[in-house]
């Protein structure tokens, strides 16, 4: 496998596409699921006076935009390792004075790894793909790897200021969401809502599965706000979905 961009023209014009699209069905205000979701994500965020999101896997910025046409008006700082994809992501943030963006990794400790470059680029991870994910989603086979630096949860939390009080943790890593968890050290249970993507079956070498995680995530007292269900296999079985927990207080 060798060096090389992280997307396709074709996979860039695909996602601006999809985000084009998306933007005029919130216009419009038709639900579709993503969207839904992500005005409940945005109504946890006013409710709970949350005023700054932590985006690890910001891709091309699809999410901080949901938020943004959701009505969450806070500061996002949008971490993003890919070369390619963060050249779409910082292009789009430079538009809004509230939205930062990182070249980076998050993971246990700073440096620098090698991340495995998906064909369709968001299910790109530092991890090795299993064949369950091929199987369920065979657009998603890798195609490249690129070297990129790492930063950690705990490093971006001093570097922007945050208070994780008053911050949502959203990390979207492709297995490696138990890595970026750990690199939070003893601020995990300190941020006020996290949203995660989980895995019901092992869809990257090594990753934590949700049962696991959800037990760690109750033991740094959160509770389940919302999920939304992810891609399944062609047998229709579930195996990803994201959640949105938050202090149980």
């Amino acid at each position: 496998m060798s060096n090389g961009p992280d997307q396709s023209l074709k996979n860039r014009l695909r996602e601006r596409a999809k985000l084009a699209v998306r933007g005029g069905l919130h216009r419009l205000d038709l639900d579709v699921s993503r969207g839904v979701f992500t005005r409940q994500v945005a109504r946890t965020l006013e409710s709970r006076s949350i005023d700054t999101v932590l985006d690890v896997g910001a891709n091309v910025g699809q999410y901080a935009l949901g938020l943004r046409r959701s009505g969450y008006a806070g500061r996002i700082v949008s971490c993003e390792p890919l070369s390619g994809a963060y050249g779409e992501l910082s292009r789009r943030a430079a538009k809004d004075p509230h939205w930062h963006t990182v070249n980076a990794a998050v993971g246990r400790e700073p440096g620098q790894t090698d991340i495995n470059v998906a064909a369709n680029s968001y299910s790109s991870s530092i991890l090795g793909m299993t064949q369950a994910h091929l199987d369920g989603a065979p657009d998603s086979a890798y195609v490249a790897v690129e070297r990129v630096e790492v930063t950690t949860v705990a490093a971006l939390v001093e570097q922007y200021a945050v208070d994780p009080a008053r911050t949502l943790l959203k990390i979207d890593t492709q297995g490696y969401e138990a890595e970026v968890m750990a690199g939070a050290g003893e601020l995990l249970g300190r941020f006020d809502g996290l949203q995660l993507e989980v895995s019901f079956v092992e869809l990257y070498e090594g990753q934590q599965l949700a049962e696991q995680t959800v037990a760690v995530l109750r033991e740094h007292g959160y509770r389940l706000q919302s999920l939304e269900t992810g891609f399944s296999d062609p047998t229709g079985r579930l195996l990803q979905c994201d959640v949105l927990v938050v202090r149980d207080h």
